[in-house]
């Protein structure tokens, strides 16, 4: 089956989602710089989820590029992915409502990591489906970053409750790390020079 229907479908999922995280942001009831001051906490971790829903965007939208269709495994890998990522609204107000207490942070990560894990069950779907010769699979690779993510936001969540800044700065450093242009599947596209 054509892919289209699955792109069009996520990509108004996941702007549903950030539609949602934003109306949850209360508007102050002050109008001195104190009232907004208070809201630092959520607006961080908006700021944080925003960053990760668009990395989930860019990714998901450079990976659907480079294949030509999909199965059934691959859309209902993708309502998993799609899942885990309806949480951020959630999981980003009550961490950021909460001051990044230990809880809330650890089950930030909690859904981080298991939207990973759906990300890389969708790779793995895809690869199967269109085989390991492809230029997705080989974009793909070895996927690093994704297993370096996995590992990162294993290591984030008990820290959550042992000193949660660690916490914080683990899933920071993977927002980082992603956000640093991957063109693998442009370079294979031809839509990047090497």
């Amino acid at each position: 089956m054509h892919k289209g229907r699955l792109e069009a479908f996520s990509d108004g999922v996941l702007a549903i989602i950030i539609t949602i995280m934003v109306l949850e942001m209360k508007v102050p009831h002050g109008t001195d710089l104190a009232a907004v001051a208070g809201l630092w906490p959520v607006f961080v971790s908006y700021v944080l989820s925003f960053v990760y829903v668009g990395i989930y965007w860019n990714n998901h939208h450079h990976m659907l590029q480079a294949v030509h269709r999909v199965d059934g495994a691959v859309l209902w890998a993708n309502l998993h992915l799609l899942f885990w990522l309806s949480l951020f609204p959630f999981v980003t107000g009550w961490m950021g409502e909460n001051h990044f207490a230990p809880v809330p942070v650890a089950f930030y990560g909690g859904v981080l990591f298991a939207a990973a894990v759906a990300y890389a069950i969708l790779v793995v779907a895809l690869r199967r489906l269109h085989g390991p010769e492809t230029t997705f699979a080989k974009a793909i690779g070895r996927d690093r970053k994704g297993r370096l993510s996995v590992v990162a936001y294993l290591t984030a969540i008990p820290f959550a409750f042992l000193f949660e800044p660690v916490s914080m700065l683990l899933y920071v450093g993977v927002a980082a790390m992603w956000l640093v242009p991957d063109r693998r599947f442009e370079r294979l596209m031809g839509g990047v020079p090497e």
